[in-house]
């Protein structure tokens, strides 16, 4: 599977998204991606299922080394020993003894950036987190964390699919050589039933979801996590890297509309 180089991670552009999973189903899922190839787990604290992946990373035997994993602290926890609670508590119930990368999970009106930047890079210096990045953020507040704090930001992960334009974060990140990391890359599964999407998948053999992720995948510096529970549909989001579209197929996707949102950042606790 491809990779994204990022402030010296290997981060692999297929990762499997874990938001609303909880318990034996959690586990159960992560097990079963563990089983069938994938190596990067996405998680966060306000998740609730960092225990469940913790017993599903300990019984898949995958060496840690070949294993990337993200894990993100809330914005209530903002504050520099708030944030290393937030943590300790994420890494015990992991069972590990680093992730791969923590992220920022939601921006804060009441957060004292550099503060928050200095001691998720302390985490860092320290060897417990391998790189550190952001989750949620506008080109404006981006632009505090790498402009004026000069935070080694490894990704910034936001919503992004085929019926979102995202081409403002995207120009910035691009110009900054920071991935973007796409969540709901399969707009909570709108995109299955789009007859555009449809038409194409047909003509590679494929389901619209699958020629939703491989537009995705296709780009430079985008990496996608994909939530799946059920090992078919897991499966399904790894075929999907054996699609090869071509600029027609490009084309028409460019052509949809570019408006559908499934979380607004405005509308987050985070904000209020």
């Amino acid at each position: 599977m491809e990779h994204l180089q990022t402030q010296g991670i290997s981060m692999p552009k297929l990762g499997l998204g874990t938001f609303r999973m909880q318990g034996d189903v959690c586990r159960a899922a992560v097990e079963s991606a563990l089983s069938i190839g994938y190596r990067h787990i996405d998680t966060a604290e306000m998740y609730a299922n960092e225990e469940s992946i913790g017993s599903a990373i300990a019984v898949s035997r995958v060496p840690r080394g070949e294993l990337h994993v993200t894990t993100k602290v809330w914005h209530e926890n903002l504050a520099p020993d708030a944030i290393r609670r937030a943590f300790d508590a994420s890494l015990n119930k992991l069972r590990l003894d680093h992730v791969d990368l923590y992220l920022v999970h939601w921006p804060s009106r009441a957060a004292k950036w550099g503060a928050v930047f200095e001691t998720v890079m302390k985490l860092k210096e320290e060897g417990r987190t391998r790189a550190i990045g952001v989750a949620n953020f506008t080109t404006a507040l981006l632009k505090i964390a790498v402009e004026d704090i000069k935070a080694p930001i490894a990704c910034n992960q936001i919503e992004y699919h085929a019926m979102l334009d995202q081409s403002k974060v995207l120009a910035y990140l691009n110009a900054k050589s920071i991935p973007l990391v796409a969540y709901c890359p399969l707009a909570q599964g709108r995109i299955a039933a789009d007859p555009v999407l449809s038409e194409i998948g047909v003509k590679h053999n494929a389901t619209a979801a699958q020629v939703a992720l491989k537009w995705l995948l296709d780009q430079n510096g985008v990496a996608a996590i994909p939530k799946a529970s059920r090992r078919e549909s897991q499966k399904a989001n790894l075929d999907a890297l054996k699609i090869t579209l071509d600029d027609a197929d490009r084309n028409k996707i460019a052509a949809l509309p570019k408006d559908m949102r499934c979380v607004n950042p405005g509308f987050a606790p985070a904000w209020d």
